[in-house]
């Protein structure tokens, strides 16, 4: 009995010494995965630990889950003219819709932390969801008897939210276009037009001359690339390395600049950087009810105390990518250089290249894309012309605020998926739509780089024309 008695109390010693163990550790560490009940989905990865993002009343439950997902997609929804809004679903004539999914609520088909059945846009269905609302379409439209519910998000298809490209008027007006657009023109080639017009008027600046306080070999080489910049012109050192938030001993002049030192002078390009997968992580602000939709001003995001994480690194990532970049930390420097603000094939192919490491990246040299950056950079097309990996996932768009003014958009989210978002703002300047369809729905030809001719035979432009002969 008494051998029992000492095994209970040494056990319950050591249950103790370890929770308390635990306890400290949890105490001292500021990681927070081990409350996960599951890994999160890819979107949200880089954001995990901001629990409170998502999560903000421990009371709380799906309303309260519903203002966190309509707090950061919100804006996107409405630009995508979403297809399945809430509206729908609160109409009282759809009430019988909602036995199954009741689609009012984002949760209901995105579930986070259930990495075993998430699909792609963490989607946690089963592939045949659209037979909940939609299991007597047959009969409303001939032409899709006999199709399985299974195939209806397929690439071509139909999307969820975003069916842009996919308007039946939209099919039918680009119905039989050739593959390749005679006259091609992208957004890039407008913006150099626009650049070369505004810069041959009056004469040109003089270069400012560097304020720095003091000159060593370091610095001298920095002076030398920036003033073979376009920053020289109007952009002293002073301009982005003195700051209010300066970590050093002299307030006035910082060595190392904060990561967003760029917001103030760039702010359309800072929203889409902190909106997409490069510089999320930097939009998360310490009152986290306040940070991710970036409906106020940029202005708090700049002080690094605001901040509730320090940039992304590939490390943190989960794609595939070149093991001398995963310790670099993504800013606006990582792309565009510190001094030298790298624009042009450096930023667009050389940048992405030196970090991404998947098929579809290492395949692009090899892709008719990039046959005509050689062919720009040998003055055989006209400037502008070259299909980088920007034209396609980070395109030039026109500022919201100057008509005629085009600017990258470094938000990769508003076009990556689903795949066809891509079509309107930059496969059809190039490209006819049916070509366009077939090729974003062969993946081995998106993992080639596009260097061959789609497999793929999408029918939507098709079933569209024999709809209107109906």
């Amino acid at each position: 009995m008494k051998k029992v008695t000492l095994l209970y109390t040494l056990l319950t010693i050591v249950v103790l010494g370890v929770g308390i163990y635990w306890g400290y550790q949890l105490l001292q560490e500021p990681e927070k995965s081990v409350f996960l009940i599951g890994e999160s989905s890819p979107g949200h990865h880089q954001i995990e630990q901001a629990c409170e993002t998502c999560h903000q009343t421990p009371f709380g439950g799906g309303e309260v889950l519903q203002d966190a997902c309509v707090g950061c997609h919100a804006a996107e929804l409405k630009d995508a003219h979403d297809s399945h809004p809430k509206s729908k679903f609160t109409d009282p004539r759809n009430a019988n819709r909602l036995d199954q999914i009741d689609a009012r609520y984002c949760m209901a088909c995105h579930r986070e932390h259930q990495p075993d059945q998430t699909r792609e846009i963490s989607v946690t269905l089963p592939v045949d969801y659209c037979v909940a609302c939609h299991q007597d379409i047959a009969e409303d439209r001939t032409s899709h008897e006999g199709m399985e519910f299974d195939t209806c998000a397929s690439a071509g298809c139909h999307n969820y939210h975003d069916n842009r490209a996919l308007y039946e008027d939209f099919l039918l007006a680009h119905a039989g276009e050739p593959d390749m657009n005679p006259k091609p023109v992208i957004a890039s080639m407008k913006d150099y037009l626009l650049t070369a017009e505004s810069s041959s008027e009056g004469s040109p600046q003089t270069p400012l001359q560097p304020d720095y306080p003091e000159q060593n070999a370091k610095v001298t080489k920095a002076i030398e690339e920036w003033h073979g910049s376009a920053h020289s012109a109007d952009v002293n050192c002073s301009g982005c390395h003195q700051s209010e938030h300066a970590n050093t001993a002299n307030p006035q002049f910082s060595e190392t600049p904060d990561a967003l030192v760029c917001v103030e002078c760039h702010e359309s390009q800072a929203k889409g950087f902190l909106r997409g997968k490069h510089g999320m992580r930097l939009a998360i602000h310490t009152d986290a009810t306040q940070s991710f939709p970036l409906n106020q001003s940029l202005t708090a995001l700049t002080d690094p105390g605001n901040r509730l994480f320090d940039p992304m690194t590939p490390a943190q990532g989960r794609l595939p990518f070149k093991g001398k970049s995963h310790a670099e930390e993504l800013t606006c420097n990582s792309c565009h250089g510190s001094h030298d603000y790298k624009l042009g094939v450096s930023a667009s192919v050389d940048a992405c290249m030196g970090c991404h490491d998947d098929q579809h990246t290492n395949a692009y040299q090899s892709s008719p894309h990039y046959g005509i950056v050689l062919k720009e950079q040998a003055g055989e097309v006209p400037k502008g012309s070259a299909v980088t990996c920007a034209t396609c996932h980070m395109p030039k768009v026109e500022d919201e605020h100057q008509e005629g003014v085009y600017h990258t958009s470094h938000n990769q989210n508003e076009n990556l998926r689903p795949n066809e978002k891509m079509i309107r703002s930059v496969c059809l300047d190039c490209h006819g739509l049916q070509f366009a369809l077939d090729s974003l729905a062969d993946p081995i030809l998106i993992e080639n780089n596009f260097n061959g001719r789609p497999t793929k035979q999408i029918d939507s432009i098709n079933l569209a024309i024999e709809r209107e002969k109906e």
